[in-house]
């Protein structure tokens, strides 16, 4: 079988050419490497156990175990999840156990994205790695919680990788047209102005940087000046860093609700349009939109859910990119409104009180009649029609008698909610008055 890793060639990517080829060359691993760290001291051994690398795209996972298998004394194996299937892994998992049953050496067996493997798959390393056989060394761009099982988590340590900072792509860049020889012989020169943009764009993958130094010194147009403008312009205006099928999509549409709930109009668009821009579906953001004004404002500002409801019939009208427009305007507007989650907390707790078990008959007063034996069984006795009494409300108990007097929504005083709160309390009194007049009629 062959490895995932081969040696790069004259028509590797840059980024695949200019990977380091020692543990020091590599840029902002130093918390994850560190001569004191777990995974430092191990990698000096060349004792390293098995090990979840999880970070973004760009972050030097590959890279990581690339060096592994350059200066690991144990036989490696590199694989994709992707590309690879459960037979295959289970093939080179056999022949590890063959040589660890040997001659005691494990196998340091790489697996890239090993997230896309379900959980049956992901079961399948489990003997292997009890044994001791095999060393997994697997990377993922998602959040491991989520996507692997407790039981292979529980066997490996998860090494975290940041996103690169602009600083140590700049040094990365800087590297890669100083030693890779294609650069030198056919590249143009590129100025550190525009490698601090390429840097800036990137948004901390290496990668995406790399890949952009290549376009750029190889076939930007000759005649035009190379400035940081035109270099930007060129790689269409930059890049938005948004994987819509993965955590970063539910860290973006997170901090957009957040900041909404923060009343932080700007924050709020900046990551409207971040998402917008990465390919994230309107509707989707549409109805966290309407979500956020139920939940965030509610009745502080009712108009609130009207707003957000338009904005979604707005891109069912016009679509996109003209409906976009319409996504803002109601988030500026639901961001800036008053704030309220009283109605929230009033689903919270009567919900709280249902799952406790507090599930009671109807009161027979509330009961309709429709029938001549349900009439005789008393429903609807003792009813009083609210629109026939003296201040349009009625002595009359409409939650079950167990759950007399409980509270579940206390409106804030503060914007529209405080007109609820002033009618709240007009009724409450008035019901009040209603159940003396009634003891009174009844003395």
């Amino acid at each position: 079988m062959t490895s995932l890793f081969q040696a790069p060639g004259d028509a590797s990517p840059l980024a695949e050419r200019s990977r380091p080829r020692r543990w020091e060359d590599l840029e902002g691993l130093a918390p994850v490497i560190g001569a004191e760290t777990p995974v430092g001291r191990q990698l000096e051994s060349d004792t390293l156990t098995s090990t979840l690398l999880w970070g973004p795209p760009g972050s030097g996972k590959t890279t990581f175990a690339k060096l592994v298998q350059l200066h690991t004394g144990r036989p490696f194996v590199g694989l994709s999840a992707v590309l690879s299937t459960l037979k295959d892994v289970r093939e080179v998992m056999e022949r590890a156990r063959v040589r660890w049953a040997s001659d005691g050496t494990p196998t340091v067996l790489f697996i890239d994205e090993i997230h896309r493997f379900n959980k049956a798959q992901q079961d399948a390393f489990l003997p292997y790695l009890e044994e001791g056989s095999v060393v997994l060394l697997g990377t993922t761009t998602e959040n491991p919680s989520f996507h692997l099982t407790p039981a292979l988590l529980s066997r490996c340590r998860v090494a975290v990788f940041k996103p690169l900072e602009e600083g140590e792509i700049a040094a990365i860049l800087t590297r890669a047209m100083e030693g890779d020889a294609l650069m030198r012989e056919k590249g143009r020169p590129i100025s550190g102005d525009v490698l601090a943009e390429l840097a800036r764009l990137a948004a901390g993958d290496a990668r995406f940087a790399l890949n952009a130094l290549e376009a750029l010194a190889l076939h930007f147009p000759a005649e035009q000046d190379l400035t940081p403008a035109a270099a930007r312009d060129w790689l269409s205006s930059g890049r938005v860093v948004y994987d819509w099928g993965g955590e970063e999509h539910y860290n973006l549409i997170s901090a957009y609700h957040k900041s909404i709930r923060n009343s932080d109009v700007d924050a709020a668009l900046y990551w409207l349009y971040r998402m917008l821009e990465g390919g994230e579906e309107p509707l989707y953001v549409a109805r966290r939109l309407v979500r956020a004004a139920s939940e965030d404002v509610g009745n502080a500002d009712p108009q609130a859910l009207r707003r957000a409801l338009d904005a979604k019939d707005a891109i069912d009208f016009l679509g996109m990119p003209e409906g976009a427009l319409a996504l803002a305007q109601a988030t500026a507007y639901i961001a800036a409104a008053p704030k309220s989650n009283r109605i929230y907390l009033a689903q919270q707790a009567v919900q709280s009180d249902l799952r406790k078990g507090h599930r009671y008959p109807v009161p027979v007063a509330l009961r309709n009649a429709p029938t001549r034996l349900m009439k005789e069984q008393g429903y609807g006795e003792g009813y009083r029609y609210a629109h026939d009494e003296e201040e349009g409300v009625a002595d009359l108990a409409c939650l079950p008698s167990q759950l007399a007097g409980r509270v579940y929504y206390s409106p804030k005083a503060s914007g529209f909610e405080a007109r609820i709160k002033e009618w709240m309390d007009v009724w409450k009194e008035r019901r009040g008055r209603a159940a003396r007049r009634g003891k009174g009629k009844a003395t």
